[in-house]
Parts: structure tokens; C-alpha cells; sequence
């Protein structure tokens, strides 16, 4: 009997974590803490380039090169593991992977507080850079200035009002909106991103001391565990 009721829960076990998980998630860690983020499937090429970037440990020593309270933390530049190019001071941010990943703007996918999104020049197709991304911390907006900035910044472009609701209650930067590609969220760990958009930086937003990350992917077993907690 005790035979039995053993096999029956590894059984119970393996079955619970066969297959495929629904999402991919990623580990960021820093000296500021780590969080957790979820790899939208909406976005496949740039979910299937971070993982592959991910997979080569491409973004592990790279820093968190430009930061903006209330705004964004960027990082991924490959040039900011380079002790001549990084060295105290620089201006970080020209880096690639030499070449660009094609935009996959999605009505559903916003700049809400805690979304992952791609870093780009200033090209017309608006593609993406192949390595560099941002973490949104954003700012809560009124009703007033998001009808000022549909008038201005956004150029008459109406945001719907269940995005409204976030960007009233949660926050974000809702003028970045189809024009960078938005392609993950934090789902745990929001907490490292106030942290590290805080901390002192110089005229040109880099921070007086090196903020360096690592970047890891979760295991299969992880993301199936997450995708059950977040109820994916």
C-alpha cells in the first residue's frame, strides 16, 4: 500500500508538470534585488530573441545604463561590458547585436507600469534593437493630462478607457504607445525597478555607480509553477 500511494504521487507530480508551459519567464537579478518577468507570446520575435540572448548569457554583466525616475531603466548594451567604452562617465546607449527586430505593436500590449519593451533608433519602420530594453516605471496620470497628452503628444490618438484606467490607477508612460514595441511585464519584483530608477545619476541619466545585471531563464517546471500561480 505505501508502495503504491508513492508511485501514485510522483505520478500526480510528473502529470502535473508534462508538457509545454504557457509562457516563458525570465529571472533579472542586481545588487537592487530581482524580479521576475513573463515573455508575451503576442510578440514572438522579440520573445524568441530575448531567449536566445538569454540562453548565450548575453546580457549577464550588462548594465543598467539609463535611468529615469517615473520614467524607465534601460539596459543591454553590449558595450557596457567593455571596460573602454563603460569607463566612469561615458555615455552608454550605440550598442547592438547588428541587427534590428521588426515592430509588433499589439492594441492589448501597453506601456502600463512594470512592462518590459525594446530600446530603438530613431528609424522609420520603427524596429526594435536587437539587444537593448527597458522596464517601465512610469507615473500615475489624471483624466485631465491624459486628454492633454491625446492632444499633443499623442496627436488626437484616443487611448481606450480600460487602458486609461491603468495608466489613472497603476501607471505608466502611455505617449511611448505603438511607437516601442512592448513585449513583457513584470509579474514579481516591481519593488528592483523603483529601486534602481532612484538611484544618482549624471547629466546624461547613467548611474554614478555601475548598476550590472544577470539574466537567466526559468526552468520548465518554474514557468509551469508561475504560469498555475498567475493563473496563465
Amino acid at each position: 500500500m505505501k508502495n503504491l500511494l508513492t508511485f501514485t504521487l510522483l505520478l500526480l507530480t510528473a502529470t502535473a508538470f508534462a508538457g509545454k508551459p504557457k509562457n516563458q519567464y525570465v529571472r533579472i537579478k542586481t545588487s537592487y534585488g530581482e524580479c521576475i518577468i513573463r515573455l508575451y507570446n503576442e510578440t514572438p520575435k522579440h520573445r524568441n530573441n530575448f531567449i536566445k540572448l538569454a540562453k548565450q548569457g548575453f546580457y549577464n554583466g550588462t548594465l543598467f545604463h539609463r535611468v529615469i525616475q517615473n520614467f524607465m531603466i534601460q539596459g543591454g548594451d553590449p558595450d557596457s561590458k567593455d571596460p573602454k567604452k563603460a569607463a566612469p562617465g561615458a555615455e552608454l546607449g550605440d550598442g547592438d547585436v547588428g541587427y534590428t527586430v521588426p515592430a509588433e505593436f499589439r492594441d492589448s500590449l501597453f506601456h502600463k507600469r512594470g512592462v518590459l519593451a525594446a530600446a530603438r533608433d530613431d528609424n522609420p519602420q520603427k524596429a526594435s534593437s536587437g539587444c537593448q530594453f527597458y522596464i517601465v516605471e512610469g507615473k500615475r496620470f489624471t483624466p485631465g493630462k491624459l486628454d492633454t497628452l491625446e492632444q499633443t503628444r499623442l496627436k488626437g490618438r484616443k487611448i481606450p478607457q480600460w487602458q486609461r484606467d491603468f495608466y489613472t490607477t497603476v501607471g505608466g508612460v502611455p505617449h511611448l504607445d505603438q511607437n516601442y514595441t512592448v513585449y513583457g511585464e513584470v509579474v514579481f519584483g516591481i519593488d528592483m525597478v523603483d529601486r534602481i530608477a532612484a538611484v544618482k545619476r549624471d547629466a546624461k541619466d547613467r548611474p554614478l555607480e555601475d548598476v550590472p545585471m544577470t539574466v537567466e531563464l526559468l526552468s520548465k517546471r518554474e514557468c509551469k509553477q508561475l504560469d498555475k500561480i498567475l493563473k496563465f
